[in-house]
C-alpha cells in the first residue's frame, strides 16, 4: 500500500513540475518506479502513464499547441518507434539501472545540447532519434523540450506543443511494448489511478506557469535527481 501511494503522490508531484516548468517531471517519475518496480516493466508502465499525463496536459492546453512543428514531428517519431520496435531487447537489471542512472546524471551536469539548425528536417530528425531512445531510456522529455524551447519563447505554447508532441511518442512506445509481448494488465488499476493523479497535478501545474519565479529551483531539482541516479547505480551494483 506505501508503494502504491508513493507512486501516486509521485505521478501528481511530477504532472505539476512538468506543467509549470516545461520539462523534468518524466525523469524524475522514472527514477522514482525504478526504486519500486520490477525492471521488466518499468519503461513500459512510465510510458503508458506518461501517455496519459501528458495527454491530459496537452488537452488542456490545446490552444497554444504549435501544429506546424508538431506536423514535422511527428513523422519522425513514427520512424523511430518503428526502428526501434525492430531491435527492441529485454535488458537485464543492472544494464536498466545503469542506463537510467547515466541519462539522468547528463541531463542534470553534462554539456549542453548543442544548437541546431531548426529546419523542418532537423525537427523531424529530432522526433525520430528521442522516439527509438524513449524505448530504452524511458523519459526523453528533456531532450524533446530542448528542441521545442528553441524554437519557442512563449512558456503556454512551448508546455502545449511539449505535451502534444510526447503523448504521441508515448503513444508510439506502447504499442511497440503491446506488439513485443508486454502485459501490464495486472498493473491497469494502478496505472489508471496514476494517470488520474496526473490530471490533477497538470491541473496545478498550469495555473502555477505564470507564478514560478524561483531561480535557484532547477538546482535543487537537479540535486534531487542526482541522489535518485546514485541511488539507482547502487541498486545496479547490488543485484
Amino acid at each position: 500500500m506505501a508503494v502504491v501511494l508513493l507512486l501516486l503522490v509521485s505521478a501528481c508531484v511530477t504532472s505539476t513540475l512538468t506543467a509549470s516548468l516545461g520539462a523534468g517531471g518524466g525523469i524524475m517519475l522514472l527514477a522514482i518506479m525504478a526504486q519500486v518496480l520490477p525492471p521488466a516493466v518499468i519503461i513500459p508502465v512510465h510510458g503508458v502513464v506518461q501517455l496519459g499525463s501528458n495527454g491530459g496536459r496537452a488537452l488542456m492546453s490545446w490552444r497554444h499547441i504549435d501544429w506546424r512543428t508538431l506536423g514535422v514531428f511527428l513523422p519522425g517519431a513514427l520512424v523511430g518507434a518503428l526502428i526501434g520496435a525492430a531491435v527492441l531487447v529485454n535488458l537485464p537489471p543492472k544494464t536498466m539501472y545503469l542506463s537510467i542512472a547515466g541519462f539522468i546524471l547528463y541531463l542534470c551536469w553534462g554539456p549542453r545540447l548543442p544548437r541546431l539548425v531548426l529546419s523542418r528536417p532537423g525537427i523531424a530528425v529530432a522526433g525520430g532519434v528521442t522516439t527509438f531512445v524513449s524505448l530504452f531510456v524511458g523519459a526523453t522529455g528533456a531532450l524533446v523540450g530542448a528542441f521545442i524551447k528553441q524554437i519557442h519563447r512563449d512558456r503556454f505554447t512551448t508546455v502545449a506543443t511539449f505535451s502534444a508532441a510526447m503523448s504521441f511518442q508515448h503513444g508510439m512506445k506502447a504499442v511497440v511494448f503491446q506488439e513485443a509481448g508486454f502485459d501490464l494488465s495486472a498493473l491497469l488499476p494502478l496505472i489508471g489511478a496514476m494517470i488520474a493523479c496526473g490530471a490533477i497535478g497538470t491541473w496545478i501545474g498550469l495555473h502555477l506557469l505564470k507564478r514560478m519565479q524561483d531561480k535557484h529551483f532547477a538546482k535543487i531539482f537537479d540535486v534531487i535527481l542526482t541522489l535518485l541516479a546514485l541511488r539507482l547505480i547502487w541498486q545496479a551494483f547490488s543485484v
